[in-house]
């Protein structure tokens, strides 16, 4: 009985021995880099939007998307990028069959069509004829859905009626996605910057009451919108952004000197430089460098691989 006892507790101490090694092995394999394609899609923030020269406007190579790459790359993620995104996209047009393809003008530079599908049908046909190589898809989508809220006579109901459909629609689209994909495929979902806090600048521009669309503007993203928005992608396990959040959106409103605007608060100091909301055109599209800050959010719920 001894001896047993004896094989026994030493087969034990092997184990416990070769035990953390087994474990730091396993860690090591999990940190190798990935290899594989990025997919983006949603509305007109996901093919970079911008002004361009001339008075135009138009998709970009400056989009969150492709900023995305070099900052994936640097954390072991080493993703090709293919963009089905769709400037003027909803969570309705996305989803439903009869909404197919995207004007030309809309896609993303060099982006292909899908003249015959969804956009989500043809990001789940994608995802499928490419098993286990998507290894990260980004959305951007919801603004669409809210859009013409700022001109209702009340735009906070506006917003309270439409995002349960949002929501729904966009929980619908990320199961797709998900279903299509796998567990192990990551998702990431952004929100848009409150442009509406440079209405500041322009008091005027949607009659006596433009200020006062101000507080219900920034009270909208960050109780129904934000949230019907996280709640969709929390639904498969996706990570969520807060892009008003990180362009200071929610304050403090201290004051600061604008170089164009003079004494105004930062919040919307913030989003005159990194919109072209304030420059008198009333574009919601983020520059370059908001584009940036969009991308370096979605980089960061990345796992560094090296």
């Amino acid at each position: 009985m001894h001896h047993r006892f004896r094989l026994l507790a030493l087969g034990l101490g092997a184990l416990l021995l070769l035990a953390p090694a087994a474990w730091a092995a396993g860690q090591k394999r999990a940190q190798k880099p990935v290899k594989g394609i990025l997919l983006s899609l949603g509305d007109s923030y996901s093919v970079g939007w911008q002004e361009l020269p001339g008075g135009t406007q138009g998709s970009t190579h400056n989009g969150p998307a492709d900023q995305l790459v070099p900052l994936a790359a640097a954390r072991g993620w080493h993703l090709k990028l293919v963009n089905l995104g769709c400037g003027g996209a909803t969570t309705t047009s996305m989803l439903t069959p009869s909404s197919v393809g995207c004007d030309p003008q809309a896609l993303a530079p060099g982006a292909p069509n899908y003249p015959n599908q969804s956009q989500t049908q043809a990001a789940v046909a994608f995802i499928k004829s490419h098993p286990n190589q998507v290894k990260v898809v980004t959305i951007s989508i919801g603004g669409n859905d809210v859009d013409g809220c700022p001109v209702q006579a009340d735009p906070t109901g506006c917003v309270k009626a439409n995002m349960p459909t949002a929501t729904r629609n966009l929980t619908k689209i990320v199961k797709q996605l998900r279903a299509a994909g796998g567990k192990q495929m990551r998702i990431i979902g952004s929100t848009y910057p409150d442009v509406e806090l440079g209405l500041w600048v322009h008091p005027t521009a949607l009659g006596a009451n433009t200020l006062p669309l101000i507080p219900g503007s920034i009270s909208s993203f960050q109780d129904i919108i934000n949230p019907g928005l996280k709640k969709a992608y929390d639904s498969v396990g996706a990570a969520f952004v807060d892009v008003t959040k990180a362009t200071g959106a929610y304050g403090p409103f201290v004051a600061t000197t604008d170089p164009t605007f003079g004494l105004i608060p930062v919040p919307v100091a913030k989003v005159c430089t990194l919109t072209y909301f304030c420059d008198g055109t009333f574009n919601i599209h983020m520059k370059t460098p908001g584009y940036h800050i969009i991308a370096e959010l979605e980089a960061q719920t990345l796992p560094k691989l090296k």
